[in-house]
Order: C-alpha cells, then sequence, then structure tokens
C-alpha cells in the first residue's frame, strides 16, 4: 500500500536516468538504491531531507542529494524534504534553533531586531552563532532521527493494515 501511493507521485526511474544530462553525472545517479520505495530508502531519505532542511547551509538540496547518493536512499524523497525549511518557516525553525542552543549552553537570550540585511547579518552573528548553530544542530538531528523513526512505524503501521484487510477478506 505505502508503495502505490508514493509511486503515484513519482516519475518512473527510468525517465529520470536516461535523461541526457543525468546521464553525464556519472554511474552514481544509475544506482538503483536511490530510486528504489521501500521502508529503508523512504525512513532514511526522510531523515536526510530534514537534517538537511534545518541546517543553516545554501544549497540544501543539492547536500541531501549527495547524502542520498551516499546512503543509497531515495533521491526523490530526500531532496523535496528539503522544502520544508522555506522563506515561511526558516524564521520560527531558526529562532528554535536558537533557544535551544542558549537552553544547552545555559547562556541568556541576547535581544536583537531582526533586519534582512547583510550588514544586520554580519554584525549580529558573532553574538548569537555558538547557540544557534548548536541548536541547529541538535534540532537537525532529532528531527532526522524522529522522522526516521515515524515512517518506520507508519510503514509497519500500513502493512499490518493491508495484512488485517487481507484476513478479512479471505476470512482468516
Amino acid at each position: 500500500m505505502p508503495r502505490k501511493i508514493i509511486r503515484k507521485f513519482m516519475p518512473h526511474p527510468t525517465s529520470i536516468t536516461e535523461n541526457p544530462l543525468i546521464k553525464k553525472l556519472g554511474p552514481k545517479l544509475q544506482d538503483p538504491g536511490i530510486w528504489h520505495i521501500n521502508r529503508r530508502s523512504v525512513s532514511g531519505a526522510i531523515a536526510i531531507g530534514l537534517f538537511c532542511a534545518v541546517m543553516p547551509i545554501p544549497f540544501q538540496m543539492l547536500l541531501a542529494a549527495l547524502f542520498a547518493i551516499l546512503f543509497r536512499v531515495n533521491i526523490l524523497i530526500a531532496v523535496p524534504t528539503v522544502w520544508i525549511s522555506n522563506p515561511f518557516t526558516i524564521p520560527p525553525i531558526f529562532y528554535f534553533c536558537y533557544q535551544v542552543g542558549v537552553s544547552i549552553l545555559g547562556t541568556t537570550t541576547s535581544a536583537f531586531n531582526f533586519e534582512l540585511s547583510f550588514s544586520w547579518l554580519a554584525n549580529e552573528l558573532q553574538f548569537i552563532w555558538q547557540p544557534f548553530l548548536l541548536g541547529c544542530l541538535v534540532v537537525a538531528s532529532a528531527s532526522a532521527f524522529l522522522g526516521y523513526c515515524f515512517i518506520r512505524l507508519l510503514w509497519h503501521y500500513m502493512i499490518w493494515q493491508q495484512i488485517k484487510r487481507r484476513k478479512k477478506r479471505f476470512g482468516n
């Protein structure tokens, strides 16, 4: 059941791997392990996507794709999962990460007025970078772990439901 739902929304792997641009990227993208849909591949892809989504780095999708190739999990799930962090969700996510870092380090919260400018970033980041980056690492790791566990449990639950329906249908 979970595979049918996922396959509805994903292109067939051969339509991607036969693309001339992707063929140039090499044999790593030809590995069938990064295109499979199974419990391990999907849960690992969600974990990678969530981890990369919370990290304050540029090119999060590229990093998610590289990790997906490295760990042989589904690349088509890992990359879009990064989109959880977007212009609307980044401010609350990063503020939460900063608060987590402050509580772990036992420091006090710095009062600051946010401005969307490079000068603000250059001036203010020097005061908040330690709790911010620590919080991002902790929240990214925790969200990756929880996402992985949630998908595994959901997968097991859906299989259990499918077995239950089969037993009911065949009268066992």
